[in-house]
């Protein structure tokens, strides 16, 4: 594991950091309650969001319109809440996941497929393991250290100064380190020293580094960087799923194959490929993605914006 951070809440005392202290404390009291109940608290915030953030509901609505264009509206607008109430405990999921003991965690989940991962970690070029913004993200990776010696997540910083350095904080206590998702270079050397990274591309950055591939059978700005990784790397490429089950049952970690023939050096055919793996998962629980990200905001040359 990589060493903690120092982290001082002496840093963090002025007034702008007061409601992310609040935050933070509700969330670790959360973690009193039993795994039950924990979830019924996250579903029940997210009712309560999905009218306190027309915005977001906005973005979470026009994406889910796009991408399951053969529902009603009653249909769509369920599944809106849905995604809602899921988007929400994972909040507290996060929480869990960061501060919840081994003995707790452990009995909450079950993980599938991971000789595929031991089969590519077996060729000696580290393991670039290919996820999603499903909801279930944060907490997959506490159940995935259990397993997986060397994971070290790409990530974005978060905006917040406090809430970056608590989460950097709690998540290097978890995993061998964090990388940044600007420092490539750094990024492509630990694959070579045979570090499992851990990447989710399915984010709009713009055109840079993007090429239009299809996701949903919508036209998308997608990332290349799990293909240049690959190819710089050597490194194999192996999906990974991760799903909250009905009611209290907890979690499923899937592990998939490692992609054959990857990268094929044809940008919008690797494009598309990830999009399709990240698109079947998406299909099997929708209300679990990320819908209130704006994954469609950039748009084709000439075509208008559809939030």
């Amino acid at each position: 594991m990589a060493d903690t951070p120092e982290f001082s809440a002496r840093d963090y005392l002025a007034p702008r950091y007061w409601p992310t202290w609040l935050g933070l404390g509700m969330l670790r009291l959360g973690l009193l309650l039993p795994y039950p109940a924990l979830m019924r608290l996250g579903s029940g915030l997210g009712r309560l969001l999905y009218y306190l953030l027309p915005e977001r509901r906005h973005i979470a609505a026009t994406n889910l319109r796009l991408c399951f264009p053969e529902l009603s509206p009653a249909e769509c607008r369920q599944l809106l809440k849905r995604n809602f109430a899921a988007t929400s405990t994972a909040v507290f999921e996060g929480a869990l996941s960061w501060w919840g003991s081994d003995t707790r965690l452990r009995r909450h989940y079950r993980i599938e497929g991971l000789e595929h991962l031991e089969t590519a970690r077996a060729q000696g070029k580290g393991v670039i393991l290919l996820g999603g913004h499903y909801t279930t993200l944060e907490i997959s990776g506490r159940f995935l250290a259990f397993h997986v010696a060397g994971l070290q997540p790409i990530y974005k910083p978060a905006r917040n100064p406090l809430f970056e350095a608590v989460m950097a904080a709690s998540r290097k206590r978890l995993f061998d380190d964090l990388l940044p998702s600007s420092e490539m270079r750094r990024i492509v050397r630990q694959l070579k020293h045979g570090k499992v990274v851990w990447y989710a591309p399915d984010q709009d950055f713009g055109r840079k580094q993007a090429v239009f591939a299809p996701f949903f059978g919508v036209a998308t700005a997608t990332l290349i960087s799990t293909a240049r990784l690959a190819r710089l790397s050597g490194a194999p490429v192996v999906p990974y799923y991760s799903e909250r089950l009905p009611g209290s049952q907890g979690f499923v970690i899937r592990l998939l194959p490692a992609l054959e023939a990857f990268p094929s050096g044809d940008d919008v055919q690797d494009a598309s490929r990830v999009n399709a793996i990240i698109e079947e998962q998406v299909r099997r629980v929708p209300e679990q993605y990320l819908w209130t990200h704006k994954r469609f905001k950039t748009r084709p040359e000439g075509e208008a914006g559809v939030y």
